[in-house]
C-alpha cells in the first residue's frame, strides 16, 4: 500500500482501465501519512469498441470446428503443486494467449502463493506471499488517496483481477512491481519495519493462514523478488492475475477449462465465442 509517489518509468494501462505508475509509500518509514496521487483514465477492454456499429449488432454465432484431434496448450508448473484454480487460470492464459506474449504472474490469495511465468508458460519460480489482511476482491473506492491511519482492518483487501504490471522504484531507489494504481497495490520485497507484524516469520511458516497482514500489497521474500520477479519484468511489462476468493475465476477472468474446450473442438462441436480465444 502506498501513499507517496516517485514515478520513474513509463506508465502502463491495465485491461481494467487502470493507469499504473507510482510507488508504495508503505516501503518508506515515516511517509505513511502522505496521500497517493491517483489519476486514472478509463480504457476499453482489448478488442472492445462500443462506438463502432459492429459492436451494436447481434452476437456472432459460435463456429463449429471440423472434427479432429485438438491438443490444448498448458502452463508448465514443473515440480510446483498449485491449487486447481491457479492451474486453471495459468493453463487458460497459455492456451488462449491472454497474456499477449508477455511474462505473467498468478497470485493465489487463498493459498497465499505467487507463480511467475515466462511468456510461453514455463514457470520461473514460486513463492509464499503476504496479502491484504481482509478477505475480499474489491478495493474500497478512493482508498489509494487515503492516509494509512484511516484505513480500517476490513478495508485492507488485495484486489482481484487482471492487471498490466510494470516495475517502478520507491523513493529509496528499490524496485517494486506496480499492479493496481487505483487501489495503491504493488508486489514488492517483504517489508519488516513493524516488528509486531512478524512479516518475515509469517512468510516462513508452511501454513497460509497467517499470511494475511498487509494493507493490500503483495509481499514476497527478498531473494524471490531479486532472482525471479525482477528479471522477469526487466525491460518489459507483464500481466498479473490476482485470483479471487469470493467469486469464481471464470466470472473474474472469463476463462475456460482447456480440457473441456479441447474435447468440444476435437468432436467438432460448437464452442461459444464469448470467453474463449
Amino acid at each position: 500500500m502506498t501513499h507517496s509517489k516517485s514515478w520513474t518509468g513509463p506508465r502502463a494501462i491495465t485491461a481494467k482501465g487502470l493507469w499504473c505508475g507510482p510507488v508504495l509509500g508503505l516501503l518508506l518509514a515515516g511517509l505513511a501519512g502522505q496521500p497517493a496521487l491517483a489519476a486514472e483514465a478509463a480504457a476499453p477492454l482489448p478488442g472492445a469498441n462500443p462506438g463502432h456499429p459492429a459492436a451494436q449488432s447481434s452476437p456472432v454465432p459460435a463456429v463449429t470446428d471440423a472434427p479432429g484431434a485438438y491438443f490444448p496448450k498448458r502452463a508448465n508448473f514443473g515440480q510446483a503443486s498449485p491449487s486447481r484454480e491457479a492451474r486453471h487460470v495459468a493453463d487458460w492464459v497459455v492456451d488462449s494467449g491472454d497474456n499477449g506474449s508477455l511474462p505473467f504472474v498468478v497470485v493465489d490469495k487463498v493459498d497465499a502463493r505467487v507463480f511467475v511465468f515466462e511468456p510461453g508458460g514455463q514457470l520461473r519460480g514460486e513463492s509464499p506471499a503476504l496479502l491484504g489482511l481482509a478477505i475480499g476482491d474489491e478495493a474500497v473506492p478512493g482508498i489509494g488517496q487515503r492516509k494509512l491511519s484511516s484505513i480500517r482492518p476490513e478495508e485492507r483487501t488485495t484486489s482481484a483481477g487482471r492487471f498490466v504490471a510494470a516495475q517502478d522504484r520507491n523513493l529509496q531507489g528499490k524496485e517494486i512491481l506496480w499492479i493496481d494504481y487505483d487501489a495503491a497495490i504493488s508486489l514488492h520485497p517483504v517489508v519488516t519495519g513493524t516488528a509486531r507484524e512478524r512479516r518475515a516469520e509469517r512468510l516462513a511458516t508452511p501454513s497460509p493462514l497467517d499470511n494475511r497482514v498487509s494493507y493490500g500489497c503483495i509481499n514476497v521474500p527478498v531473494p524471490f523478488y531479486k532472482n525471479v520477479v525482477g528479471p522477469a519484468f526487466t525491460g518489459t511489462d507483464g500481466i498479473v492475475y490476482v485470483l479471487p476468493e469470493t467469486r469464481s475465476v471464470r466470472e473474474v477472468f472469463g476463462s475456460y477449462d482447456v480440457d473441456e474446450r479441447a474435447r468440444l473442438k476435437t468432436a467438432g462441436q460448437a464452442w461459444p465465442s464469448q470467453g474463449a480465444k
